[in-house]
């Protein structure tokens, strides 16, 4: 069964069959994951994985704005089916929930989980075992779902279950708010990254993303530098992706999420042929009912008027027919 994906040549085809293993697989025979390990691991004296900038040391156990320690802790691990065609192909992919996040936004649909810390501390080595099980399972990747903020054990983890045999595609499932400097040491190593882009405007994003003022700024240069890293989407004969960037843009009520300059964005600053989620399911969750601009479901008109500007900017690869 082929999975209908917008694909601009054949040629993306052909380089996803030159793409046997996935990224990591080669940066362990170099090397390149017990080095990376080691710089992620120096982030935890000091934090400083997403722009919070807390600079707690989360290795003698102080939290900061995600409350996480340097223990990683999950929610659940399971075959997703509710996420992008290219990555749920028949057999689903294989996402792993992270608890806490460093975004804490008032209308999270996952609140529980990201603001509630529900979940489990587990070890490296289970985390590794998880990804493995997942793989056991059929998944076609390996989907890290609000990864920023557990990356080095998360890469610890990842070298663990390569070298016991793991080789489906790492995905870097973020809402993304990374620190650019910190998406660097994952060149090489995340083969599909799917980051969000929330907002355009610093004062939505500190109303919305407690104080996160500045996520436009570092989300734009964190998503470029996974652009840079991957490009645009490749997936195989089946349309399953291997490798390349998935975007997603959850629109919101009243233009809280600023849709046309964040597709502008996308246009001119990535490329036309980004792979682009444009999603229009949102709902009031969590804290939204306290805020009167996002307190209602999006408007059908709404949601049109994001299409008509994906088209006014010539984006080509959206991952639904409309």
């Amino acid at each position: 069964m082929s999975i209908k994906v917008p694909v601009l040549e054949s040629s993306l085809q052909e380089e996803a069959k030159k793409a046997l293993y996935p990224a990591y697989v080669q940066a362990e025979k170099e090397g390149l994951l017990k080095e990376r390990i080691e710089a992620l691991f120096a982030y935890y004296e000091n934090c400083h994985l997403c722009p919070r900038n807390c600079r707690v040391n989360r290795l003698k156990g102080e939290t900061g704005v995600c409350r996480a320690t340097a223990r990683v802790k999950v929610s659940s691990a399971f075959p997703h089916f509710g996420e992008e065609a290219p990555l749920v192909g028949r057999a689903g992919s294989g996402t792993i929930f992270f608890s806490n996040c460093g975004l804490r936004c008032v209308y999270c649909q996952n609140y529980t989980i990201s603001i509630q810390g529900e979940g489990i501390e587990i070890s490296d080595e289970q985390l590794a075992e998880i990804m493995l099980k997942v793989q056991g399972f059929g998944c076609h990747n390996i989907n890290l779902v609000t990864p920023t903020h557990y990356v080095p054990n998360i890469i610890r983890a990842l070298r663990i279950a390569c070298q016991r045999g793991l080789r489906i595609p790492l995905v870097y499932n973020t809402g993304g708010y990374d620190n650019p400097e910190m998406i660097q040491l994952l060149d090489g190593l995340v083969d599909i990254y799917l980051p969000d882009l929330k907002y355009n405007d610093p004062s939505q994003a500190a109303t919305y993303s407690e104080g996160a003022y500045n996520y436009p700024y570092y989300a734009k240069l964190a998503i470029k530098e996974m652009y840079r890293q991957v490009g645009d989407l490749i997936v195989d004969e089946r349309g399953i992706a291997k490798r390349g960037l998935i975007l997603r843009h959850l629109v919101l009520p009243n233009n809280v999420s600023g849709t046309k300059e964040v597709i502008r964005f996308i246009a001119e600053e990535l490329s036309p042929t980004t792979y682009v989620n444009l999603m229009d399911q949102y709902r009031p969750e969590h804290r939204a009912k306290e805020f009167p601009a996002i307190s209602r479901r999006l408007k059908r008109e709404e949601f049109q008027e994001a299409l008509k500007w994906a088209r006014q900017y010539g984006l080509k690869r959206l991952d639904r027919s409309f």
